[in-house]
C-alpha cells in the first residue's frame, strides 16, 4: 500500500486525509485525472448500477475540454476534487503559485457546474510541497490515499482486481484513475470489485472531510 502523506511533505503542514468517514468495513473510491469522454461515462454507469458514490479529482484542462462529462458526474451525485490545472508537480512551487493554479482549476470546475462544492484537493503525483496549507486556506481538504494499485500502468483487469482485493483495509481511501490514458481495465476491475466487496460486508463511503 502507498500512503500519499509520506510523499513530498515539509514539516508542520496540515494533515492529508487518507481515511473514510465510517468505521468498520468501509472504503472510499477516488478517481483522478478526468474527466475523459469515454472512460468516465462508462465508469459512471458502473457506479450508478451499484449505487456507489465516489470522489472525482478533476484535471482542470480536461474540465475545460469536457464540461458535459463534469455535469454528468455531478448529476449522478458524486463529489468533486481539485487535481490541478495541468497535472504539474507542485512540490517545489511557492504558495502563491500553488494558489493561482488551484483557483484556476476551481474556476474551470465552477464554470462547468456553477455552485457545486469542491471539498477536496489531491496533489498530482502525491507530491505535496506547500499545497496542503493552500488547499486548506481555500476550503479544501488535502486528500491522500492508503491504497494505490498502479492502474496507470495497465497490468490487466484481473491483476488490478487482485491488487484491490488483497490491498484494501478498513477505512481506506483508494486511488484509481478514469483518465490520463486507457482506463478500460480500471473500469472493468471496479465493475467486478464492488459486488465482491459488498458480498463480504463492505460499505462504500466518502473520505473524511476534517
Amino acid at each position: 500500500m502507498t500512503t500519499a502523506s509520506a510523499h513530498g511533505l515539509p514539516d508542520q503542514v496540515p494533515a492529508v486525509v487518507d481515511s473514510t468517514t465510517a468505521p468498520g468495513l468501509s472504503v472510499a473510491l477516488t478517481f483522478d485525472d478526468g474527466p475523459h469522454p469515454v472512460h468516465t461515462p462508462r465508469l459512471l454507469s458502473v457506479l450508478r448500477a451499484h449505487e456507489v458514490t465516489a470522489v472525482f479529482c478533476l484535471w482542470g484542462a480536461h474540465v475545460l475540454r469536457h464540461p458535459d462529462v463534469v455535469r454528468r458526474i455531478v448529476a449522478d451525485g458524486h463529489v468533486l476534487g481539485n487535481h490541478g490545472m495541468h497535472h504539474d508537480d507542485m512540490s517545489g512551487w511557492s504558495a502563491d503559485r500553488v494558489r493561482a493554479d488551484l483557483v484556476a482549476t476551481s474556476s474551470a470546475i465552477s464554470a462547468a457546474v456553477p455552485g457545486t462544492p469542491v471539498p477536496y484537493f489531491r496533489a498530482p503525483y502525491g507530491n505535496w510541497g506547500r499545497t496542503p496549507g493552500v488547499a486548506r486556506e481555500l476550503g479544501m481538504v488535502p486528500l491522500g490515499w492508503r491504497l494505490s494499485v498502479e492502474d496507470w500502468v495497465p497490468p490487466g483487469a484481473d491483476e488490478l482486481l487482485r491488487r484491490l482485493e488483497d490491498g484494501v483495509d478498513p477505512g481506506a481511501v483508494v486511488l484509481l484513475h478514469d483518465a490520463g490514458g486507457d482506463r478500460s481495465q480500471t473500469v472493468d476491475a471496479v465493475e467486478q470489485l464492488i459486488p465482491r466487496l459488498r458480498s463480504q460486508g463492505w460499505e462504500f463511503t466518502l473520505p473524511d472531510v476534517r
